[in-house]
């Protein structure tokens, strides 16, 4: 049973950092792409930032890029978003997700309906 979990959200103003960070178990871990999606009320789950496992290459949506940083440890299972110069419009719930039949960064491309194995999500709220 694969299991995805999320920590490190909270309230910070405008300009602010957090950092988000995602633990999986119950699987071959190293063999699996992982993101980071985010859903703001009354809009689509929609994502943020993905990574290869064996390359590590990531990709970002265009509203992140140059302030969000995904990485990953693979020693320790766990994959991290730091988010940089947050904005009023980054306020959402905050995803993990990691799904076997992906093992490219390019899962960010999908829509998170076809994803498993998600996280409970983790509030991120940014005050102006």
């Amino acid at each position: 049973q694969v299991q995805v979990m999320e920590s490190g959200g909270g309230q910070v103003q405008a300009g602010g950092s957090l950092r988000l960070t995602c633990t999986t178990s119950g699987w071959m871990f190293d063999e699996h792409a992982m993101g980071w999606f985010r859903q703001a009320p009354g809009k689509e789950r929609e994502a943020v930032a993905c990574i290869s496992w064996i390359r590590g290459a990531t990709l970002y949506s265009d509203s992140v890029k140059g302030r969000f940083t995904i990485s990953r440890d693979n020693a320790k299972d766990t994959v991290y978003l730091q988010m940089n110069n947050l904005k009023p419009e980054d306020t959402a719930i905050y995803y993990c997700v990691a799904d076997p039949n992906f093992t490219s960064e390019r899962m960010c491309h999908y829509h998170a309906t076809t994803l498993k194995h998600w996280g409970q999500g983790t509030q991120v709220t940014v005050s102006a």
